[in-house]
């Protein structure tokens, strides 16, 4: 549910060492624990996969199921040199996480701060209000949403989109449906070339696999995978004009100014890795405190700024901005922190704590020497983006990280996109599409979405092709 080199593509390099260091497993693939951890992890993820009928978030079920896993194993394992090796496997996971959950909790907590300084109002009356036709808002929304995406994550961004899409529709189901569909090619897309537009894109730059200005090369096959299904679903979209409703919104005090820090705060954390070679979430960290000293200023200023924004009312005679006034609330960064979407990042943790279990069973070390191994690892990687449209990319791109498998810097890559773009498949096979199918309110479905999966899979074909065609010419530089 998702800051960009393009801002910040000068700041060089980031340090080799991976993050994701190989860590000992036991032998235990033809165990009874091992089958019934297996047996456990399905049955969640089962759960989680029918999150949208059974509405259940999904963090509950991948929970229970990481904690009876590891309980498991802490009964079974008798002899001392394999609880060492488990506590060691235990102890990497966590780590793994906790950078993980820091840098998201940091990057959502912006995110919250902007929508409650209202700039994606802003941004969503802007749109309302310009009048556009059915298909200039199809491609709007597009376009918006793949550029946003590498900035404020593709979950938020696909939902910001999406409230524009429905506000201006009305009762237009066939057209909520396809710009629905096209919002969920045009943000996971977008997220793909960016650390900050995707857990998965994040979890690859963290682990030092890929520095932060080389998922620019990703930019090209990125772009044809958003435009070739979106080319062709175009030309189903009518050309006629929606009823619309203007609306006045006023941005909130020191709206921009956060953006400015966000930004600030992107460039912290890219110079931590970069030239002191320590772990971004350092950098995301200070920039927490960023916030919350702006924070405190708009606290210690807001009677004099009341004070005459009052006089200013008082003397224009408006009563609108007056009662504005009256309901402003000081800024709570803490507030904005506790708005963080916790489902997500707590089912981000019962999905490391899930794989790291059974890669410490040995189960991922299998897999890998039949994909990385037996297999050509570019089929193994468009294996990957077809396996994210399924089961989700998070697990996904988890499970080949902790693999480890040795592949060139253009296969890391090759992956990344794959697991990025390969879940716009299906419905339910990104953060974006699964959120999209509840804020739409039946308007999107999975067979709405699954009736443009050919055009789709041809994007994300010549996504691919395009990669590879990219990759072979600079190397034959």
């Amino acid at each position: 549910m998702k800051i960009q080199q393009v801002i910040l593509a000068s700041l060089g390099i980031f340090a080799t060492m991976p993050a994701f260091a190989a860590v000992p497993s036991l032998d235990l693939t033809h165990s009874t624990i091992g089958y019934v951890s297996l047996i456990i992890f399905t049955l969640a993820y089962c759960l989680v996969m029918n999150e949208e009928f059974l509405h259940l978030r999904k963090s509950k079920p991948v929970l229970l199921a990481a904690g009876i896993i590891w309980l498991l194993i802490g009964f079974v394992l008798d002899q001392p040199e394999q609880i060492e090796i488990a506590k060691s496997a235990l102890e990497h996971n966590l780590l793994e996480y906790s950078k993980l959950l820091l840098f998201l909790l940091v990057a959502m907590t912006y995110i919250n701060a902007m929508e409650e300084r209202r700039l994606f109002d802003a941004l969503q009356a802007w749109m309302v209000s310009k009048g556009f036709n059915y298909r200039s808002l199809f491609w709007l929304t597009g376009i918006l949403s793949f550029f946003i995406s590498p900035i404020a994550d593709n979950l938020t961004t696909a939902l910001l989109m999406c409230a524009i899409v429905i506000k201006v529709a009305g009762e237009n189901s066939k057209f909520i449906n396809l710009a629905c569909v096209n919002i969920v090619v045009a943000a996971n897309a977008g997220g793909a070339f960016s650390p900050f537009g995707d857990i998965t894109t994040l979890m690859v730059w963290q682990a030092g696999l890929v520095s932060f200005t080389g998922f620019l090369t990703l930019f090209i096959p990125s772009l044809a995978n958003y435009l070739i299904p979106a080319l062709i679903m175009s030309r189903f979209v009518p050309k006629t004009q929606p009823d619309t409703l203007n609306e006045y919104v006023e941005l909130k005090r020191g709206a921009r100014r956060i953006v400015l820090l966000f930004l600030l705060t992107i460039a912290t954390a890219v110079g931590f890795h970069a030239f002191v070679h320590f772990p971004p979430v350092i950098g995301m960290m200070m920039g927490l405190a960023y916030l919350q000293f702006f924070g405190y200023f708009l606290r210690c200023t807001l009677p004099s700024s009341l004070a005459k924004k009052t006089k200013k009312a008082l003397a224009n005679n408006d009563e609108a901005a007056l009662k504005r006034i009256g309901s402003v609330v000081p800024f709570d960064v803490f507030k904005r922190i506790s708005d963080a979407e916790w489902d997500t990042l707590l089912f981000f943790y019962g999905v490391v704590m899930c794989v790291g279990a059974i890669s410490l069973f040995g189960y991922l070390g299998l897999v890998s020497e039949v994909m990385y191994t037996q297999w050509n690892p570019v089929w193994a990687n468009i294996m990957v983006g077809v396996l994210s449209a399924i089961v989700d990319n998070i697990p996904v791109m988890y499970a080949v990280l902790t693999m480890q498998p040795e592949m060139s810097l253009a296969n890391w890559l090759l992956v990344t996109l794959t697991a990025g773009v390969g879940g716009s498949l299906l419905s339910i096979g990104s953060a974006a599409g699964v959120a999209l199918m509840g804020a739409a309110h039946g308007k999107y479905t999975f067979f709405g979405h699954l009736k443009w999966m050919p055009v789709i899979a041809l994007g994300y074909v010549i996504s691919i092709v395009l990669h590879l065609l990219l990759n072979d010419m600079m190397s034959a530089l």
